[in-house]
């Protein structure tokens, strides 16, 4: 077992300054363990943080956070910063694993200024920190830490544009620079990093500069000694700067070095062979479906066009697939407004576009949605994986808002389907219709088998899926298995048949099956994968409001939760079987 003889004597950045050069050389070794300890047994964003390991060394060895104010990019590189930070037992004692969240976060440190999980937002945040430290007087060191593929976003852009032109005092801008992104790099600007690269700094296909910032290049991204000497040289500076480092994503582990796409993010695993220790079994996936299903869309259409914002990975396509895709495969980079806009062009022009990505990235393209496809009524399809609640858990990358954020948007068609039959039936129909804006929810749960209509031509028709009495259940895309779950519950405690809805379509209500119901049912139950303010329910109970039929809605609060168990969270909101049967014999009384 590792001692850690140097990260035991590290309780906050003042400790990193009193180490040598060779014993910060040892903690950079030990910071690696401790990576290796938390990831092998909890997973987590792996290759970020083993690339970035001895240049948080270096910044917290020349600047003195927290009156120095780092702005971590996406933050998923954090992890060394958090362990010199006075949080190593996050790292090192497994019992504490939990107290770290995979980001930085305010609660958790003095270190940390911003609950940051989505890329391209540091420049932006620190130059608002730096102009706020102008206008108290004040002369603290502001540094933006930006990499893995996130200059290609364009608040990135934007952040850049404001920093050399309106910000004229102290900014520091590290921009780390390991060639790649989640996946490969896409984009213009990554030939100018290259050239910068290849030049040491020296060509005259300056981005930065373009910009009208100050630039320095350090070759050396992972020695420390360099690092020291570079940013003293930027420490204090009187003008916004971006200092260039190139390192090696995963350093440290050569598995990840040498397939760093699939270990920019890691499962628990076998730290000899680097294969997972934990398996979500055999049988059928969403993913590997959605793969099989755009090679083979590809192969019958040439129409049909993937575009991605830099996240293959939310299809499972692989670098072979993509190569297979050929032409009728864009990654734009992580730009979501792009890939939307991109879309809606492509569909204008007679294309068949597909936008893929997962749903917590999609929301910075709102205003591409709704603007540049709905007002235009472009064909384009969205399809999201991640919209489930119990997918992905941290508070910056929930997937539960995409209901009542997609749903409201005029003209645009969102389908939540309930099996395999389904969902692939609804991406089918929904790339050869030209009438419709469509998204698509990919199901969170297992897959599932069912016989059911699969006409999707009539927007807004509802399935009647078992017809009955009293109470009828509409059960929204993934939570479908959980209305069966209550349908037979209902039969069993109460002995009646209750109506089992699906309806498919989250974005709009079958006036004509609601109103059908009220002739002999009392309580209509609205289930969904979504927070209930501005839900698919709402929409349900608004249009009984002015009749006596009784509606409860079952949902998520709206709040930002983090980290949660899904099933104590489905028991917090009152939504497991029990409580509603429970609610049931109530509302019936």
């Amino acid at each position: 077992m590792n001692n850690y003889r140097y990260i035991k004597t590290i309780n906050g950045p003042e400790d990193v300054k009193k180490l040598s050069l060779d014993q910060l050389k040892d903690l950079a070794d030990e910071i690696r363990e401790a990576l290796f300890n938390r990831l092998t047994k909890i997973g987590g964003h792996f290759g970020p943080n083993f690339g970035m390991v001895e240049a948080e060394i270096a910044l917290h060895y020349v600047f003195s956070s927290p009156k120095d104010k780092f702005v971590f990019d996406v933050s998923h590189q954090s992890y060394p910063h958090k362990i010199l930070t006075g949080r190593r037992n996050g790292y090192i004692d497994d019992a504490h694993f939990q107290e770290d969240s995979g980001y930085t976060n305010p609660d958790e440190s003095e270190h940390d200024f911003f609950n940051v999980g989505h890329t391209s937002t540091s420049i932006s945040l620190a130059t608002g920190l730096a102009k706020a430290r102008d206008l108290k007087g004040d002369h603290e060191n502001i540094i933006a830490i930006i990499g893995d593929g996130s200059l290609s976003g364009g608040e990135a852009l934007e952040g850049l544009n404001v920093a050399g032109s309106e910000i004229q005092s102290n900014l520091i801008i590290v921009v780390n620079d390991n060639e790649q992104s989640i996946a490969e790099v896409h984009g213009g600007l990554y030939k100018s990093l290259k050239d910068l690269r290849e030049s040491h700094g020296t060509s005259a296909n300056n981005l930065f500069k373009a910009f009208g910032l100050d630039y320095i290049y350090e070759e050396r991204g992972n020695d420390i000694a360099a690092l020291i000497t570079l940013f003293k040289k930027v420490k204090d500076i009187d003008h916004p700067i971006v200092v260039h480092i190139h390192t090696c994503k995963g350093k440290g582990y050569k598995i990840a070095e040498d397939n760093k796409e699939a270990w920019h993010w890691c499962l628990p695993f076998d730290r000899a062979t680097g294969k997972p220790t934990i398996s979500f079994g055999e049988g059928e996936d969403y993913t590997s479906m959605t793969t099989d299903y755009i090679l083979d869309k590809a192969q019958r259409d040439p129409d049909f066009l993937v575009i991605t914002p830099a996240m293959p990975g939310s299809v499972g396509l692989s670098p072979d697939q993509r190569a297979r895709l050929g032409k009728q495969y864009v990654d734009v980079g992580i730009a979501e407004e792009q890939a939307v806009a991109m879309a809606s062009g492509a569909a204008k022009r007679g294309a068949k576009p597909l936008v893929v990505t997962n749903t917590t990235f999609i929301q910075r393209a709102y205003d591409q949605i709704s603007h540049d496809v709905c007002i235009n009524n472009n064909p384009v399809t969205i399809l999201l994986n991640y919209t489930s609640f119990d997918g992905l858990t941290d508070v910056t990358h929930l997937g539960i808002f995409g209901l009542a954020a997609y749903a409201n948007v005029p003209n645009l068609v969102v389908l939540a389907p309930t099996c395999k039959e389904e969902y692939l039936a609804m991406l089918e129909w929904s790339l050869d219709q030209q009438d419709h804006p469509v998204m698509i929810l990919i199901p969170g749960d297992e897959v599932h088998h069912r016989q059911t209509n699969l006409n999707f031509s009539q927007i807004n028709t509802f399935q009647v899926e078992e017809a009955g009495e009293k109470v009828a259940i509409i059960a929204l895309g993934d939570f479908y298995a959980r209305g069966e779950a209550l349908s037979q519950a209902i039969k069993k405690t109460y002995g009646f048949t209750p109506t089992l809805i699906n309806p498919r379509f989250a974005s709009g209500i079958d006036e004509d099956l609601l109103t059908s119901l009220k002739q002999n049912h009392q309580l209509v139950i609205t289930l969904e994968d979504g927070i209930l303010s501005g839900g698919f329910g709402e929409k349900v109970a608004s249009f009984y409001g002015p009749t006596d039929m009784k509606v409860k809605n079952y949902g998520l609060a709206k709040s930002f939760y983090d980290r949660y168990d899904p099933e104590a969270l489905l028991k917090k909101v009152g939504m497991t079987t029990p409580q509603i049967l429970a609610d049931i014999k109530k509302y019936l009384q």
